[in-house]
């Protein structure tokens, strides 16, 4: 396992931004939101940098809504996916990562009842070849996130949706606590491990790592996500897991507001896993 987080580093040259990394102990990294496609002296400097230092660049998000019923945005949203698919490609990331999308307009990755439809299935399925069919990447795989608010919200229908794709450079990014989503999940949450694991293990390329926690003073669920150790996750199982895998998978730490709290959770994780006797 490598494990790897947002810096919140002035600096912009790899470099020092590699040798950064390294010495927060992350062996994988982000690919900063400054990196375009068509920056090539600029990819192949941060390539050379981080191969260096031996950290790999786990993941170009790619966040947009291909599902939009507007179909000039779904549009750009498709073309604006396949050029983070080049970048990650080029780069040498394992995985350019986004979310199926939704036919919400407001919001991307909102709640709509046709997300779990059988025609959202099909677009999906039939976007993302094109996808892939287009750029055809040699190095880098599309990956999507599971989240609550779409079909893709266990491993069971991620594995049909893979099978039904049926291209070699779509894999798996996973992200567990976006399974979690009721008391039921919640309490539960160690059987979607065990399940992930098991159904989608050949194929995950990329981990994102944060914790969450139940509002027990409200009448209806609210789940709040929380930074690693302050909720009910169970990283002794998922590090279990992620180190039994034949791929060395980064584990990536998301949606903190500071370097502190970076820390706070590197040295979460860092803990258990040397409990565990797990090199990351």
């Amino acid at each position: 396992m490598r494990l790897g987080a947002h810096l919140f580093a002035e600096t912009q040259d790899p470099v020092e931004l590699a040798k950064i990394h390294r010495s927060m102990g992350y062996r994988a990294a982000f690919c900063p939101n400054y990196l375009n496609i068509g920056d090539h002296d600029r990819i192949r400097a941060f390539r050379k940098a981080f191969a260096e230092e031996e950290v790999v660049f786990a993941e170009v998000g790619a966040w947009s809504n291909p599902l939009d019923p507007r179909h000039d945005v779904a549009d750009k949203s498709i073309g604006y996916i396949m050029e983070k698919l080049a970048l990650a490609d080029e780069l040498g990331a394992l995985c350019c990562v986004n979310i199926i999308g939704s036919y919400e307009t407001e919001f991307w990755y909102a709640p709509h009842e046709k997300n779990f439809s059988e025609e959202a299935f099909e677009a999906s399925v039939a976007i993302v070849r094109k996808i892939v069919d287009t750029v055809k990447p040699k190095h880098t795989k599309y990956t999507l996130e599971m989240m609550p608010y779409t079909f893709l919200d266990n491993a069971e229908n991620y594995l049909k949706f893979i099978k039904a794709v049926d291209r070699r450079e779509v894999a798996v990014h996973l992200d567990p606590v976006n399974l979690i989503n009721s008391p039921r999940t919640y309490f539960n949450h160690a059987k979607i491990i065990e399940e992930s694991f098991k159904l989608l293990g050949p194929y995950i390329v990329s981990c994102h790592a944060k914790d969450i926690k139940i509002r027990p003073d409200l009448p209806n669920t609210h789940l709040d996500e929380v930074r690693p150790g302050l909720g009910i996750f169970d990283y002794r199982l998922f590090l279990k897991y992620a180190a039994s895998l034949p791929k060395d998978v980064p584990i990536m730490l998301e949606h903190l507001p500071n370097q502190e709290e970076y820390s706070h959770a590197a040295d979460h994780i860092f803990k258990i896993a040397k409990e565990l006797n797990l090199f990351i």
